[in-house]
């Protein structure tokens, strides 16, 4: 018989409020109060927060205070990647960021949903579904992104746009749904780097 843990791993509907899975929630949620209370010119204690919570996490990321999750050890962040004030990563199931990614204010992912019967809802059961950003994504702010959603390689979400279904790499993106607006093209580039 699985564990909840392995079912909430497995995208199973699961209960959350076991002993396993409230320990690491209740684990992550002290090291986001220490985080979230360290002055921010204090970058080695709050790098060294940073990677007790999320496991892997590479020199170059950063993350502004108050910063979210449910349990730290289902984000994968790549190189470069820098996250705005406000940044909720609901990481019941994984949550991979590719390099150079960067994340405007009040963006929340959110891998967890709740069952739609409100008799099995009341009951605590969801279900989780991995989240993939890749490379040079730029996540505008106030951006909700579901699970089970893929945005590719130098995609642009612009702000306030809440993204339910897959976007393309190299697309600028936009609204509620989030749909793509059009392909990012060499007609973007404003000769900024010589």
């Amino acid at each position: 018989m699985l564990s909840e843990k392995q079912k909430m791993l497995t995208g199973q509907y699961y209960t959350p409020w076991d002993d396993e899975l409230t320990a690491e929630r209740e684990f992550a949620k002290d090291l986001l109060f220490e985080l979230n209370q360290i002055a921010p010119s204090k970058r080695d204690a709050r790098n060294a927060l940073i990677k007790q919570l999320i496991p892997g996490v590479v020199d170059g990321v950063w993350i502004e205070s108050p910063f979210g999750c449910d349990y730290g050890y289902n984000i994968k962040l790549g190189k470069n990647f820098y996250a705005n004030t406000n940044c909720t990563l609901l990481d019941c199931a994984e949550i991979v960021i590719g390099d150079d990614v960067l994340f405007g204010p009040n963006v929340s992912l959110y891998t967890v949903n709740h069952a739609m019967d409100a008799a099995e809802r009341k009951a605590g059961f969801e279900y989780a579904k991995q989240i993939v950003i890749g490379d040079n994504v730029w996540v505008s702010g106030s951006v909700t992104i579901v699970g089970g959603v893929t945005i590719g390689n130098n995609s642009v979400i612009a702000a306030g746009s809440v993204v339910t279904k897959d976007i393309p790499g190299n697309a600028l993106a936009a609204g509620v749904p989030c749909r793509v607006l059009r392909e990012i093209t060499d007609a973007d580039r404003q000769g900024l780097i010589k």
